[in-house]
């Protein structure tokens, strides 16, 4: 009797293999292989289970999200970063498009009344960091390039993103 091989092949179990073994090939079946070679009747290969190639290369993106607790920084923090500073202090309103358009709002959004507020209590509810709504309306009211500035260091730094390309490498034997 014909016997047949596994080798290591993450596709080909030992199940699929006595699933093979008993399956017809050409209106033959391999337990009918003693009598075809007694017969000269040519027998057809077993069908090939995976190709051979080069590897595959695949590309994830990872985002990671920090939750919980205080703001990064403080409400006055302004030298934390000095570009976000800068534009705060010169234009807040297009600091605040940039802010609404990286919190998934439409850039417009500042223009309306309120939505200052709206943004901060968003940012804080989402990352889960600790305060309430007075403290989010006396911050944008009051401190309104302050608080955006906080807002735009606070998405900067809970969110990043990472990405990783992992290769792997079949061999061919």
């Amino acid at each position: 009797m014909e016997q047949m091989t596994v080798t290591d092949q993450p596709a080909v179990t030992k199940t699929l293999a006595s699933v093979f073994k008993k399956k017809e090939v050409g209106g033959l079946t391999n337990e009918s292989a003693d009598k075809s070679k007694a017969e000269n009747i040519p027998m057809e290969k077993e069908p090939v289970l995976t190709q051979p190639g080069l590897g595959v290369t695949t590309t994830t993106i990872t985002t990671i999200t920090q939750t919980g607790g205080d703001w990064t920084t403080g409400l006055f923090d302004i030298c934390a970063d000095k570009t976000t500073c800068i534009i705060g202090a010169f234009v807040p309103c297009c600091l605040e498009m940039s802010l609404a358009h990286q919190y998934g709002e439409c850039s417009g959004l500042p223009f309306l009344p309120g939505s200052t507020f709206a943004i901060r209590s968003g940012i804080r509810e989402r990352y889960k960091i600790r305060g309430n709504l007075c403290e989010d309306w006396t911050a944008t009211c009051c401190c309104y390039p302050l608080a955006v500035c906080q807002m735009t260091r606070e998405l900067k730094r809970r969110t990043k993103s990472q990405i990783y390309q992992v290769s792997t490498v079949l061999e061919c034997s």
